[in-house]
């Protein structure tokens, strides 16, 4: 494929574009949906942030624990919340520092920068009235209670008689 006889309408550009944040900010595709039903920047920034946040998942006899990595991130900006009744929603942004002295210049950025995101499916047997967060170097383990296994039910003694003669 000859990149010299593509013109910017082709379809591979317009796909990069909506990937990479080239064009300017359009509400319509913020919304989800665009004129090529490429997927939408939030989508793929979203996607982007899932795929680069690392996490674990325990499950022990009385809890769930996720724990996952988001250094640079102080435990005022994170955010967990619990979305649709089941859906653990972890999320945060690591923001580029500003260069405070003057002639300053960073001659290398390794380190991640931008939102962090995670979701998780939250088991049935999950209190959700007891999610507690913690986050300790960089680190953040939430913990989910278990709920306690339903009471077996007492089988109902049903009394035979006999008909009356």
């Amino acid at each position: 494929m000859d990149l010299r006889k593509m013109s910017w309408d082709t379809p591979i550009f317009s796909i990069l574009e909506d990937m990479l944040d080239f064009a300017e900010e359009q509400p319509e595709r913020e919304r989800g949906g665009n004129k090529n039903n490429n997927p939408s920047r939030a989508y793929v920034r979203d996607a982007k942030a899932m795929a680069a946040t690392p996490a674990d998942v325990v499950e022990y006899p009385n809890r769930y624990v996720f724990v996952v990595d988001m250094p640079g991130i102080k435990a005022s900006e994170i955010k967990v919340q619990v979305e649709n009744e089941n859906v653990l929603v972890v999320s945060g942004e690591r923001k580029k520092r500003e260069q405070q002295d003057e002639g300053v210049r960073y001659l290398s950025m390794e380190r991640r920068v931008g939102k962090f995101l995670r979701k998780f499916s939250i088991p049935d047997n999950a209190n959700k009235d007891t999610i507690s967060a913690l986050c300790t170097d960089g680190v953040l383990t939430v913990t989910v209670q278990k709920l306690p296994p339903p009471e077996p039910k007492k089988a109902k003694t049903i009394e035979v008689r006999q008909p009356d003669r």
